[in-house]
C-alpha cells in the first residue's frame, strides 16, 4: 500500500491575556492563508460554502461577491444542485483558474448507483472546469464508500482532480478505508463548532496526516446568540461569527462558511484583523456538549 506523505499542521496562536481589543493583524494569517495537504497541494484555509444555496442569481453573486473580497476557495457538492451558478461565477470573475481551488462532492446515489465517473464528469460539465482541486466523498454510504475511493483514486491519478479527500468520515469509517486504498486521502469534512469539538476524532485524522475541514462552523447559526460568545466577541469588538470563525482557523482547521449576503462575505477578511487569547481559545473549547445540528456519520439514512 502507497501512502502519501503530509505536511499538515495545525496553527494555534496564543497571545498575553490582556491584550483583547483592536489587538495587531496577525502576520502569520490572511485570507490567503493556505493548509498543506499530504501530496503538497495547498488549500486556502478560509473558503465560501454554498450548501443548499439555490441555483441562479444568490449563488451566482455569491461567489462572485467572495472572490472580489479575495476568497480563492469555493465549496459546492452535486446534491447542492448549484454547481452550474458556481461555474458560472467562477467563468465571470476575471481571475485565473488557477489561483482558484474549487471543491466539491459525490453525491450517495451515484455511489449506489456505480455512477462515480459519470458523477464526477457530470460535475465537472456544469462547473465549466477541466479539472477539480478537491473531489470528496459526500458521505460514507455502507458497503460504496471503499469501492468508490478506487474510482477516486483513478480520477487523481488520471489528473481530473488535484486532490481526493472525503466528508463525514469517522475512525473506523477510514480505517476500512485503508484498508484498499493506494492513496491516504487529503481532506476529511465534517461537521464542527464549539458545540461539536469531536477532539478524538479530528486529532485521529490528523495523526493519519489528514487535513480537517469544518463544515456548518457556526451550528447552522444556533450559536450566534450564544451568550459567553456574545459577549466575548464584544470584548474583541467583532460579530459572534467572526470570533467563532478565527477559532476555527486558529485550530489549523479549513473553514467554508455559507453566506448568500455580500456585507457577512465581506466581513469575513476582518478575521485576520484580530487573534483570540488562549484563554478564550480554552474556554471555548469547553463550550463542547456533541451537539450535531446536522446528520450524524454513524446515522444518516440519505
Amino acid at each position: 500500500m502507497v501512502m502519501l506523505l503530509c505536511h499538515y499542521k495545525g496553527t494555534l496562536i496564543n497571545q498575553p491575556i490582556k491584550q483583547r481589543k483592536h489587538t495587531a493583524r496577525s502576520s502569520l494569517m490572511d485570507i490567503h492563508t493556505t493548509i498543506t495537504l499530504n501530496n503538497q497541494v495547498k488549500i486556502p484555509q478560509l473558503g465560501l460554502g454554498v450548501f443548499l444555496s439555490p441555483d441562479g442569481d444568490e449563488t451566482y453573486n455569491a461567489v462572485r461577491w467572495a472572490i472580489e473580497a479575495g476568497y480563492r476557495h469555493i465549496d459546492t457538492a452535486k446534491i447542492y444542485g448549484n454547481e452550474a451558478s458556481v461555474g458560472r461565477a467562477i467563468h465571470d470573475c476575471g481571475v485565473s483558474r488557477e489561483e482558484l481551488f474549487i471543491t466539491t462532492k459525490l453525491w450517495n446515489q451515484d455511489m449506489r448507483e456505480d455512477r462515480q465517473t459519470e458523477a464526477f464528469h457530470e460535475s465537472l460539465k456544469l462547473l465549466g472546469l477541466d479539472y477539480l482541486d478537491l473531489y470528496l466523498i459526500h458521505w460514507p454510504v455502507p458497503g460504496k464508500y471503499a469501492e468508490s475511493w478506487k474510482v477516486m483514486e483513478k480520477l487523481y491519478k488520471d489528473g481530473l482532480s488535484r486532490a481526493i479527500g472525503i466528508s463525514n468520515f469517522y475512525q473506523h469509517h477510514l480505517d476500512t478505508l485503508l484498508e484498499t486504498a493506494e492513496i491516504v486521502p487529503a481532506l476529511n469534512q465534517i461537521e464542527l463548532h464549539p458545540l461539536l469539538i469531536l477532539p478524538e476524532v479530528t486529532n485521529y485524522f490528523k495523526s493519519k496526516d489528514i487535513a480537517i475541514s469544518a463544515w456548518s462552523p457556526l451550528g447552522h447559526g444556533s450559536l450566534l446568540s450564544h451568550p459567553l460568545l456574545t459577549k466575548m466577541a464584544e470584548g474583541y469588538s467583532v460579530t459572534t461569527a467572526q470570533l467563532i470563525l478565527r477559532w476555527h482557523l486558529q485550530h489549523g482547521t479549513v473553514v467554508i462558511p455559507k453566506s448568500i449576503h455580500k456585507d457577512r462575505i465581506i466581513s469575513n477578511k476582518e478575521l485576520y484583523s484580530f487573534t483570540v487569547t488562549a484563554e478564550d481559545m480554552a474556554a471555548i473549547d469547553a463550550l463542547d456538549q456533541n451537539r450535531h445540528t446536522g446528520a450524524d456519520p454513524e446515522t444518516f439514512d440519505f
